[in-house]
């Protein structure tokens, strides 16, 4: 069986960063996102990679106007509702459409082969987050299913934000129509958690894990794990953008995900590469530069082992197809 490259990224946006920092201190990042886009999708068009894009639904509206005409009554009663895009909307009536939409750029990802617009949730919902229930989430995945459809999207593939994966909504998903999701490595150092002091020392680890072995290589195999009519296609790595401070140690995080790349291939896995479009807004050449050499990585195994690149939803198929033979 031939290995499995793919890639999902987490489109989000400022609504992705709104409570973890502000729009001046990362406004060079989303600055730079519509060009990052247009130079992934070229990229992926050369080595011809298959990805899928989970959009928040919210990205898929011109202004805040035609956005609060589409709010649910009731949005996620989170306990602390700094963690609300609603109450981000509310709090920032003046947004900045560059910002906060993304209409132009969904279309022009639509376009290109082997691209999938999956969803990232309607309003970067936290399904881990206190508050919130599962009526909540059913609300949310209801309209991000609806703007999808109206923009000639069937939606098949979700990430959850903050991979905040929660087994006991997975049939609200499958209600809707969606069959892939990304899940987390199997490594304890990946499992989902909330906010607070946790999360904290386990990004400190995850940073970690990007240049030296900690957690393993993180493939997994076929056919993929299913709940119910759903199957889940765990991350293997986040592709953490450049950092200058940290620019003598790109060798290793480059070493530490073609090896992974490597281990799929020879072994008839899957490896799951991920990132946010913003990561890249900031050093454009320098983490197109990484990618570059992530890509010829795969493309040196689709030529020595076969390696294919597919999006999530192709995975799902083909899952599906392997789980019935």
């Amino acid at each position: 069986m031939n290995g499995v490259f793919t890639i999902s990224l987490d489109f989000e946006l400022y609504w992705g960063m709104f409570d973890k920092i502000s729009i001046e201190d990362y406004r060079e990042n989303l600055e730079g996102v519509p060009l990052a886009v247009d130079r992934m999708l070229t990229m992926f068009e050369n080595y011809d990679i298959h990805a899928t894009w989970a959009v928040v639904g919210f990205l898929f509206y011109d202004n805040i106007n035609a956005l609060s005409e589409d709010v649910p009554d009731k949005p996620p009663a989170y306990r602390d509702q700094r963690l609300s895009a609603y109450h981000h909307m509310h709090e920032c009536p003046g947004l900045d459409d560059r910002f906060h939409f993304a209409p132009g750029i969904i279309r022009r990802i639509k376009d290109v082969k082997g691209q999938e617009v999956g969803t990232h949730t309607f309003s970067h919902y936290y399904c881990l987050e206190d508050g919130q229930t599962i009526l909540d989430f059913e609300n949310d995945i209801s309209r991000a299913v609806s703007i999808s459809e109206r923009n000639g999207v069937d939606l098949r593939s979700i990430v959850f934000p903050r991979n905040q994966v929660k087994r006991e909504y997975l049939p609200v998903l499958e209600g809707h129509g969606i069959r892939a999701y990304r899940g987390n490595p199997e490594s304890w150092l990946y499992q989902p958690v909330g906010a607070g002091p946790g999360r904290l020392l386990r990004r400190g680890l995850g940073l970690m894990d990007s240049y030296v072995n900690i957690s393993g290589n993180n493939t997994s195999g076929f056919p993929c794990e299913a709940h119910g009519g759903l199957m889940n296609i765990p991350a293997s790595r986040f592709l953490r953008p450049y950092s200058r401070n940290r620019a003598f140690l790109e060798p290793l995080r480059i070493r530490r995900i073609t090896r992974g790349i490597e281990d799929a291939a020879k072994q008839g896995k899957l490896y799951h590469l991920w990132w946010h479009p913003h990561n890249f807004g900031k050093d454009l050449d320098e983490n197109m530069a990484v990618l570059g050499s992530v890509l010829e990585s795969y493309r040196e195994n689709r030529e020595k082992y076969g390696m294919m690149s597919l999006n999530m939803a192709e995975i799902g198929d083909r899952c599906s197809h392997d789980g019935r033979r």
